[in-house]
């Protein structure tokens, strides 16, 4: 047991268990979540390899990459071996995942159902730690005409004026409507407020032959829609 080395450096693994090496000769898709984000930190410490520090910071995470992207630069600074450059590297690596996200959806421009509306809008919702309320502008075919931010507001409430969500829509000659707003703590159900709002807004849709087609209450871990459950 004296030889036993549980740290031992990278360089010191058979040349095809190196995540630089293995991807080279088996292709990104081989390595698993550790590997790759030891690929982007470089190295490790003297007690531990870059794998072994990935895995000690997925672990802290339960090995979910989209809690992962919510960590803040002091947060991934809090272990040892990553260092201020370091963490700029993962922070920046994520960001650029989710842009390349938010690019593949833009080209889905059509809105057919309540999974449409919440997959159009993960880009801009997905992994925050406050309330947003959105709109989206729809065309008479349903196709994506904007995306309007109306408000952003505090952990637990945003506020949404409906003078403001009518002047949108009507400017842009929009068709019709989608209400959506994040939930940050992932409940679903909708707010007493959320149910007043909703109502209010359709209400005066309708005399501006405006309708709000659903209101969408997003969470990372899913969506309630109004239109599904019969609310709207």
């Amino acid at each position: 047991m004296e030889n036993y080395q549980p740290n031992r450096s990278i360089l010191s693994w058979a040349e095809e268990d190196r995540p630089r090496e293995k991807l080279m000769a088996k292709g990104k898709s081989a390595l698993t979540d550790a590997e790759l984000l030891a690929i982007i930190m470089g190295s490790g410490t003297r007690e531990v390899s870059a794998v072994d520090l990935a895995k000690m910071i997925l672990a802290s995470v339960d090995n979910n990459l989209h809690e992962l992207a919510k960590l803040s630069l002091k947060d991934l600074m809090k272990f040892k071996g990553i260092g201020e450059a370091k963490a700029i590297a993962i922070i920046s690596t994520l960001e650029l995942g989710r842009r390349r996200k938010e690019s593949e959806v833009l080209k889905k421009e059509k809105i057919g159902s309540s999974a449409d509306a919440y997959n159009c809008m993960k880009p801009y919702l997905l992994d925050l730690p406050h309330e947003e309320f959105w709109i989206l502008l729809l065309s008479r075919s349903n196709e994506v005409m904007k995306k309007i931010q109306i408000s952003s507001g505090g952990v637990s409430g945003t506020v949404a004026d409906p003078k403001i969500i009518f002047k949108e829509a009507l400017s842009h000659l929009s068709s019709a409507i989608i209400l959506v707003h994040n939930h940050p703590s992932g409940n679903l159900k909708p707010s007493q407020a959320d149910i007043s709002l909703t109502k209010k807004i359709k209400e005066g849709g309708s005399y501006l032959d405006l309708p709000v087609l659903d209101h969408v209450i997003f969470a990372n871990n899913g969506y309630f829609s109004f239109a599904d459950e019969g609310m709207i």
